[in-house]
């Protein structure tokens, strides 16, 4: 009997639209929680200050249904797809329509440009989405939805180190990006490293990393241990949250590693804001369409 399921662009499409709207305006689980935790943490730092209204803005976005950022980001569509199903050429062929409808009736501020050089109008609907394809060896089909906003983006990092720069050199540079950059990012941060791969692969890593709910383990101890020295690090800086001074610059820093050439070492940083607005959605094969899964039990 043949179990293969067959992904439709119109299945990813519908999940982005109805998922846009409450992105935007919901936080995820997992980063309210890491926020509460973080805020009792804090004691009466400054930072503190900074952690009530974060927590506040979330609960009046998502009571009112308005956006927790006024910056509604760029949306990032990425299909994670498994020995058993089939994904047709066109399966994003359908989601720039959907995001051109969501943002328009949801009336969020679009924010892309026609061509990053060339011309810089905007092309009034938030379109194009940035979509990607994975393949993974678990099965079954998983989408995720991201809206990246540009102060974010715009204060991450790729570097191709040398091999011999090792351990020390990609704390050294991860450090470097986090104390010229963070602040610009809207901290406290879930921080997202690539390590490995090659130049355009890397930042792909670290962007995933992101997706990854925030108190998860990596499933490598190695990788855990890395991640909690580099937490540490980020930490002990004192610039917490709005750094503004405090414990909490960051709720989680996520690694995602990869072989690479001998010569290279290549390195990403993405920094995602105190605003994670994403979504991860799993493939009904009954249904075929997407479900949301839950970002604290991963159902």
């Amino acid at each position: 009997m043949d179990t293969t399921k067959l992904i439709t662009k119109q299945a990813v499409a519908k999940a982005v639209y109805e998922a846009i709207p409450n992105v935007a305006c919901v936080l995820p689980c997992d980063v309210k929680r890491s926020l509460a935790e973080a805020r009792k943490a804090e004691g009466e730092s400054r930072g503190a200050l900074v952690l009530d209204q974060l927590l506040e803005n979330a609960e009046i976005a998502e009571r009112d249904c308005v956006p927790i950022c006024q910056d509604t980001g760029t949306c990032w569509v990425c299909l994670e797809a498994g020995p058993d199903v089939l994904v047709p050429g066109d399966v994003f062929a359908e989601t720039d329509d959907a995001v051109a409808r969501a943002y328009s009736e949801a009336l969020l501020r679009k924010s892309v440009v026609r061509d990053a050089f060339f011309d810089r109008t905007n092309t009034g609907d938030n379109t194009p989405a940035f979509t990607d394809i994975h393949f993974s060896e678990k099965a079954g089909c998983r989408l995720h939805v991201l809206l990246k906003g540009g102060g974010s983006d715009n204060a991450s990092r790729v570097v191709m180190l040398p091999p011999g720069a090792g351990k020390q050199g990609i704390l050294n540079e991860v450090m470097d990006c986090v104390r010229h950059k963070a602040a610009n990012a809207c901290p406290p941060l879930v921080i997202g490293v690539g390590i490995g791969g090659t130049f355009d692969k890397v930042a792909g890593m670290a962007k995933s990393a992101l997706l990854r709910p925030v108190g998860s383990s990596a499933k490598d101890e190695r990788t855990v241990e890395l991640e909690n020295e580099l937490l540490d690090m980020v930490n002990v800086t004192g610039m917490g949250p709005g750094a503004l001074g405090g414990k909490t610059l960051a709720l989680a820093v996520h690694v995602n590693t990869a072989p690479c050439h001998i010569a290279a070492l290549p390195l990403a940083i993405n920094m995602g804001c105190s605003a994670m607005r994403r979504a991860t959605f799993e493939f009904n094969a009954q249904t075929g369409e997407f479900e949301r899964v839950d970002t604290e039990t991963g159902e």
